[in-house]
């Protein structure tokens, strides 16, 4: 069964230096998704509850504006050149030193200061979607090697259920460093105010990375048995959550494209969000105490992130999966988000 899928687009607004900035509307049924250049970023999932009614299910902004602010620039952006952390911001590669800007307690997060969330992105619609394009140069953020990348999102169905795909696509003409991911934050409530903590969540991994005081890795994958980190069976989010809530990596079982990864539900509005991803690691985000974005569409006082990505501080890691990528090479990952409701009280 395949949905006919309409794609549009209009004009967004310009950045502060004159640059144009589009938006990108998607719709295949019960799901509506809009995306913008800004970033290669998700603004909005419409997608029903079990009452029928639809709504936005990730955090975003009716217009560009808030997006520029610096606390909201990764909602729903693709994150790179590097997603999650580097440790103090540096890492060796072929006997080579590399320094990336420091911006998260000590560490480089996302890229440094001026990541792929707060480039334009050229876009092009394409078959049931659109594809964005960036070209990072040599010694962007500090990074080697001048990067050509592709984020491309398109409306697929999966078992009959409309999903969003996220395809990326990196190649380079220098060895350099890779870690790609989006950055959406998701509240499956029916207002969009209430909290996520009793959700049910459900991750397939057996395995995590510990972390130090400022979540960088020690380098170890333990068993998330008996731990804050045990999702392998479904249970709501607050059951364990620590004082300051998740920011964790988790080593995922499997990533073959063909069954979950992860799922969270939300029991009184039906809604649930499965994640299939071929990425070896999935960042499971809930801040405890978070500060909603004054005038966001669903400006819930709590969210999640599902992140699909490799390992954070990879670079610095020979035991974890490589994010080393080398000119010749094609990086390529997906990810797919299958909201679904339950009709059922």
């Amino acid at each position: 069964m395949t949905g006919e899928v309409v794609v549009s687009s209009e004009n967004w607004g310009h950045l502060p230096d004159g640059q144009p900035v589009e938006l990108f509307t998607l719709r295949d049924g019960s799901l509506t998704v809009q995306t913008s250049n800004y970033g290669a970023r998700i603004v909005a999932i419409r997608a029903p509850d079990r009452s029928g009614r639809t709504g936005n299910i990730v955090l975003g902004f009716p217009n560009l504006e808030p997006y520029l602010e610096p606390r909201n620039s990764v909602m729903g952006a693709t994150v790179g050149r590097f997603a999650n952390r580097i440790a103090h911001g540096r890492f060796s590669l072929d006997g080579m030193e590399y320094t990336i800007p420091i911006n998260n307690n000590g560490n480089a997060l996302h890229g440094g200061t001026v990541g792929f969330n707060k480039k334009v992105w050229s876009p092009r619609i394409v078959k049931d979607g659109v594809e964005m394009s960036l070209v990072s140069p040599d010694g962007d953020m500090g990074f080697p090697g001048s990067l050509s990348v592709q984020v491309t999102f398109t409306l697929v169905r999966y078992r009959h259920n409309p999903a969003l795909v996220i395809q990326y696509r990196a190649t380079t003409d220098r060895t350099t460093v890779v870690n790609l991911t989006n950055h959406a934050y998701f509240n499956l409530s029916m207002s969009g105010q209430e909290p996520v903590f009793e959700d049910i969540a459900w991750i397939d991994a057996a395995h995590y990375t510990p972390t130090d005081a400022t979540s960088i890795p020690t380098g170890q994958i333990e068993s998330v048995h008996d731990t804050a980190f045990d999702f392998t069976t479904p249970h709501p989010i607050a059951d364990k959550i620590p004082e300051l809530g998740y920011d964790q990596n988790f080593a995922l079982n499997s990533h073959r494209r063909s069954s979950p990864n992860a799922e969270v539900r939300d029991q009184k509005s039906g809604r649930t969000l499965q994640v299939i991803t071929d990425q070896p690691g999935l960042q499971f985000y809930v801040p405890r105490f978070p500060t909603p974005p004054a005038g966001a569409q669903r400006a819930g006082i709590a969210a999640f992130c599902l992140e699909t990505q490799h390992f954070p501080d990879s670079p610095n890691r020979t035991n974890f999966p490589t994010t080393t990528l080398r000119p010749g090479q094609i990086f390529r990952s997906q990810t797919v988000y299958i909201p679904t409701v339950d009709t059922k009280h």
